[in-house]
């Protein structure tokens, strides 16, 4: 059996799992414990006493590489090179090749799911309470208890087609959920579909179930793709799937809780404030509801949860995961790309780097504008574009290729007025905002910045307000301000001292210069390209803006941005009391 339950007792095996046998509380204590376990790179938790809840609960279970690999089985990378050796083998089908990757070819005939009649996750079926689930407040201006590791099973309305997505659900009542459909979300275009049909969606929630099902529903797949098929490609096996007992839909036979119920149209109630991924609290915004029809779990279920927040987060080890297996899928489409990587510290979509190979001038802002229209990729707020040789992943090559070949007035797009990540609240308009593009490639000539040669006094002497400053690698000078940044960006930009640098930041005081990840989330999950990006100077080429000098960056909080994340400082006391008693067998 191939379950979240088995799993977490390989983990246990593996010197990965960590059992907590004192009571802790679903409200704030599992956050405070779970964040401080991932920082310092710890094993998944088994929580087994959860107040108020007669259910264990598991988290982190995928934080870490080395329990990536034990869910897949094998390295994400192992993943993306079976992927495109069988493409490979079949465009156009080559019998010889074919039988040469058996293995991977076994894998795809175990994509279809099967259906079996009896199955675990019904072994009690019962009325819908969702206060019997541990389910978690995260952060303290949460807007209550959320299901953060819900697997939504949906159909399109005309097609049939399925999808399986993650999405947090707000717990409003005994047998109301509301759904956070974003943007370019499988779940929320089967939802807008039946709306305008005027008809209600079928919902089937699955919490816990083996983790390649929950990497197969986080996976960017190409609409229409079905995750559940991609998960038995991951398995090399068929997932089972058993009828709901609604008989509407199928759900994974070996999950451990269900519920099941319909998203009627046209209904909205306020969902939020919720600590997201970029690490600051979502504004309140009308969701869909989902009301619960029936629940059914095992007779002995475990709860899986997750938490999101400033990075780092398990989230992280996901995400970098599926980016590892879906690059030859991204390849097939853009043969000149060599690798693209987008950073966890700012929460995936804000920033991403692709290498590629400029087989003609300027392929590179091709490949940039084609990625920014593909799926989740279009999410993305800043693309840097660099060359085969400069590793994506590595941030200091990337700043290395920006001071030796950006320049704005050729190499800087922006694009205003464009889909947003729905979490993203920096252009002060929801799912709404602009991206740009930075074009680091090499171009001939080569061009030569001038050393700079600046001092952090020196720096601080330019603006009362600039409290430290950090030059990195002669290229993103990092700036932290009292108050709003503009007038400090408007002032640096157009110092002659600083014309060599080609990225000016500032940051406010809770932003650490020195930590790489706390400055990236600082810089990157709060600024919107159109309206907090300044240049030495720009003017009007014809139709089009042509800049030069510097580009700032007012990463400052802004007056209306939600409050970063930040536990209460009662609960890191009771933490801090408690430590050592989690950890006592």
């Amino acid at each position: 059996m191939d379950d979240l339950q088995t799993f977490v007792s390989l983990l246990e095996r593996e010197g990965q799992l960590a059992r907590v046998r004192v009571e802790v509380d679903p409200e704030l204590e599992i956050t405070e414990i779970a964040t401080r376990v991932v920082k310092e790179q710890g094993p998944a938790l088994l929580f087994e006493r959860v107040k108020g809840s007669a259910f264990p609960l598991a988290i982190n279970i995928l934080g870490s590489e080395k329990r990536v690999e034990l869910a897949l089985g094998r390295h994400p990378q192992q993943v993306g090179e079976e992927l495109r050796r069988l493409i490979e083998a079949a465009m156009p089908p080559r019998p010889k090749r074919l039988i040469e990757e058996w293995r991977t070819v076994g894998r795809v005939l175990s994509m279809p799911p099967k259906r079996v009649k009896r199955a675990a996750c019904q072994d009690v079926e019962e009325a819908p309470d969702l206060a019997r689930l541990p389910a978690l407040k995260c952060w303290p201006k949460d807007a209550g208890r959320f299901l953060t590791c819900g697997m939504v099973v949906t159909h399109d309305p005309d097609t049939d087609a399925r999808n399986l997505g993650i999405y947090r659900m707000q717990v409003v009542g005994p047998d109301q959920v509301l759904m956070h459909w974003q943007i370019q979300k499988g779940g929320g275009f089967h939802y807008w579909k039946a709306e305008q049909q005027g008809k209600a969606l079928a919902v089937a929630v699955v919490i816990g179930g083996h983790p390649i099902l929950y990497i197969a529903a986080v996976a960017p797949l190409p609409e229409g793709i079905d995750e559940l098929a991609f998960a038995g490609f991951l398995f090399g096996k068929r997932v089972p799937l058993v009828y709901g007992k609604t008989k509407v839909t199928a759900v994974p036979a070996d999950a451990e809780i269900v519920l099941e119920g319909i998203v009627a149209p046209d209904e909205r109630m306020p969902e939020g404030p919720f600590g997201d991924h970029f690490g600051h609290y979502s504004h309140p915004a009308p969701f869909p509801v989902l009301w619960i029809q029936t629940m059914t779990r095992r007779a002995s279920p475990v709860y899986l949860a997750a938490v999101v927040g400033k990075p780092p987060q398990e989230d992280r080890y996901i995400g970098d995961a599926v980016q590892e297996m879906l690059l030859p899928m991204i390849r097939l489409i853009h043969p000149e790309l060599r690798d693209i990587w987008a950073y966890y510290e700012a929460g995936f979509h804000s920033l991403a780097v692709a290498s590629v190979h400029n087989r003609f001038g300027k392929e590179g802002m091709k490949t940039a504008l084609g990625l920014l229209g593909t799926g989740q990729m279009s999410l993305t707020k800043c693309l840097v574009l660099v060359d085969a040789d400069v590793d994506a992943r590595n941030f200091t090559q990337v700043l290395l290729a920006i001071r030796d070949h950006f320049d704005p007035s050729e190499d800087f797009l922006l694009l205003p007025g464009v889909p947003f990540d729905t979490l993203d609240f920096t252009s002060f308009t929801l799912s709404l905002g602009s991206k740009m593009v930075l074009d680091a490639t090499r171009k001939s000539p080569a061009s030569s910045a001038p050393k700079v040669m600046v001092t952090e006094a020196q720096v601080k002497s330019l603006h009362s307000r600039i409290t430290r400053a950090r030059l990195i690698e002669d290229t993103l000078l990092a700036v932290q301000v009292v108050g709003e940044g503009r007038e400090v960006i408007k002032t640096l930009v157009k110092v002659p001292a600083l014309a060599g640098v080609p990225l000016i930041a500032a940051v406010s005081d809770d932003v650490n210069l020195d930590d790489r990840e706390n400055l990236l989330w600082g810089i990157f999950t709060r600024f919107d390209p159109a309206r907090d990006i300044l240049f030495t100077s720009s003017t009007m080429n014809e139709a089009w803006p042509v800049y030069r000098g510097c580009l700032g960056i007012d990463a400052t909080f802004k007056t209306g941005y939600p409050d970063p994340v930040v536990m209460d400082l009662d609960i890191i006391k009771r933490v801090d009391t408690r430590w050592h008693q989690y950890w006592t067998v």
